[in-house]
């Protein structure tokens, strides 16, 4: 038990961090949560105005008096109840969708300003669940659940004044639920929250499956797996069920404790009300205040231990919010070099992946202009060597630095590749029109700046043919066009962005040997040439080269063209 409330303790803590987080992000729409509690502090006075009134009415059309005015008054203050509760609905839906874009925006731009290898680390469904159900829960918690607590503590207060001027009996003994949910709220207060992660992260699971079954369909079919992967799906499925039902079994089982509660509180009113009329002391118009002031008093407390569950799913999805909040960002130097001929040095350099050494005391340097190929088997570390040399990755030892003919240098870090055009391997298409998949390597490309990239890239001539040419709409990863005319698109977008140092990892692997050599005889007619390092299979680009390095046992090697 002890242990328990220790564990409990230590919660507390990293809730007051998680309201802390979400405090930070609400205060930009205090004004427009002010005008939304304003109109709902208004409803609850007009609520308490129509009690009133009701119960004029009935005891004036006991008396055998006149009730239209009272009527009138009354169907007026329904209607413009109705009015400013309809205005307040649509300013929380406006003040919702606002506050899940802040925090999604936010979230999204640490996403892709946050250190690549800790960005991987996370399932792409894992953090799209991230950036939509989770900042959804904490909008809709801010813009919904917080007014909501507030208005219920404003209800309570008058409310209890009101019925206490009346009736004091009545108004002591409706807050009797409150010690019933109070308790209620602890117990589920301290198993949701674990429950709530659960739910998000079989979320997680279930969304990052379909994503990463609908990116390789084409293994899916090609191995007959269709039946496994619907069953799998299911399962997973099934698995979210289970923690779903298991959260709400929870609530409800609370739920229904104070609904009890409530319903012999009401009882109470009901009974001390009908010895009221029987001795006399009262009138029927008061008993209906009392039932209905009763109500309105147990409701508040009610909907209060009600949003707990919804407290504690704010609070999970802060949590797993901030986890990608608090990701380290990539290191951005100020640029201090000159974007033209641009070489980079290599000295002693050691990397692994968790203790599996890929480089170690390596050294390389490829000179301004200069051409030069990585030839070698699969899983020797080229790819690697192109990650930390764009910063992708981060050396724990060794010194990468880029430098210019001028004797300008800089360390390698995440603004070096605004002087660097990549081609990556295999299809990074996006869907979209094929200039703007070609504008993306330079936001200012002109028209014919990405026809001409499209020209160098020996891509222009099947493009023309099409019907809409460089505005014909393509698919995500470049459906419709074949794996030879995307790499030539994707190549095309390196060339426009001018760049003085240029990367293709395997980039010209899909294309006929003609046209592969045609593009790089394009590229190194560029003026000034870039310095270019080409991963490649094929040997018969070495002739286009400077220089072959090979990486052996953990060295970088220059070996002959040719041997």
């Amino acid at each position: 038990m002890l242990k328990k409330y220790i564990n409990f303790i230590k919660d507390r803590d990293n809730q007051k961090q998680y309201a802390k987080w979400i405090w930070h992000y609400t205060k930009p729409f205090l004004p427009s949560l002010s005008l939304l509690l304003f109109f709902q502090i208004i409803t609850i006075f007009f609520s308490l105005g129509m009690s009133l009134i009701n119960k004029h009415i009935i005891d004036t059309a006991t008396a055998g008096k006149n009730i239209l005015n009272s009527i009138v008054i009354f169907v007026f203050i329904m209607f413009l109840s109705q009015a400013i509760s309809i205005i307040s609905s649509l300013v929380s839906v406006v003040i919702g969708e606002k506050f899940s874009f802040g925090i999604r925006k936010q979230v999204y731009n640490k996403i892709l300003n946050s250190k690549w290898m800790e960005i991987t680390k996370f399932h792409t469904g894992d953090l799209m669940t991230r950036l939509t159900s989770d900042t959804e829960a904490i909008a809709n918690g801010i813009s919904s659940t917080v007014p909501s607590i507030l208005i219920l503590i404003v209800q309570l207060i008058s409310t209890f004044f009101t019925l206490y001027y009346y009736e004091p009996f009545l108004a002591i003994s409706s807050l009797f639920i409150a010690p019933v949910a109070i308790a209620a709220s602890y117990i589920l207060g301290r198993q949701l929250k674990k429950l709530q992660i659960k739910v998000q992260e079989s979320e997680s699971k279930y969304r990052s499956f379909i994503h990463e079954s609908l990116s390789n369909i084409m293994i899916i079919k090609t191995f007959c797996d269709e039946d496994y992967s619907v069953e799998h799906l299911t399962e997973l499925r099934n698995e979210r069920l289970h923690w779903i039902l298991k959260k709400n079994r929870m609530s409800l089982a609370t739920s229904s404790t104070i609904n009890v509660a409530f319903q012999l509180g009401y009882i109470l009113a009901f009974t001390w009300g009908a010895m009221g009329i029987s001795n006399g002391s009262i009138q029927f118009g008061t008993m209906s205040l009392f039932l209905s002031l009763v109500n309105q008093i147990q409701s508040p407390l009610i909907g209060l231990a009600n949003t707990i569950p919804k407290i504690v799913s704010i609070l999970a999805s802060a949590g797993r919010v901030m986890e990608i909040q608090n990701l380290p960002l990539e290191e951005k130097k100020e640029e201090i070099l000159y974007p033209e001929n641009i070489g980079v040095n290599v000295e002693n350099l050691s990397f692994g992946y968790n203790y599996d050494m890929i480089f170690d005391n390596a050294s390389l340097n490829i000179k301004p202009g200069e051409f030069l190929a990585i030839v070698g088997e699969s899983g020797i570390g080229k790819t690697t060597l192109i990650r930390l040399i764009m910063s992708f990755l981060s050396s724990p030892e060794g010194m990468i630095e880029f430098y210019n003919k001028k004797g300008e240098t800089q360390p390698t870090n995440g603004n070096s590749r605004h002087f660097i055009s990549y081609v990556p391997q295999g299809n990074t298409l996006f869907s979209g029109t094929i200039a703007e998949n070609v504008q993306m390597g330079r936001r200012d490309a002109s028209e014919a700046d990405i026809i001409q990239a499209l020209k160098s890239a020996c891509a222009y001539d099947f493009i023309k043919e099409l019907p809409k040419g460089i505005h014909t709409v393509i698919g995500e990863r470049g459906h419709g066009l074949s794996e030879g005319q995307a790499q030539r698109i994707a190549l095309a977008r390196a060339i426009v962005r001018n760049a003085p140092f240029l990367v293709l990892d395997e980039a010209t692997s899909s294309l006929d040997e003609k046209t592969e050599l045609k593009v790089l005889n394009s590229i190194r007619s560029i003026s000034p040439t870039p310095t270019c390092i080409l991963i490649t299979h094929r040997r018969s680009v070495l002739a286009y080269c400077d220089r072959e390095i090979r990486i052996e046992e953990k060295r970088i090697l220059d070996v002959p063209i040719g041997t």
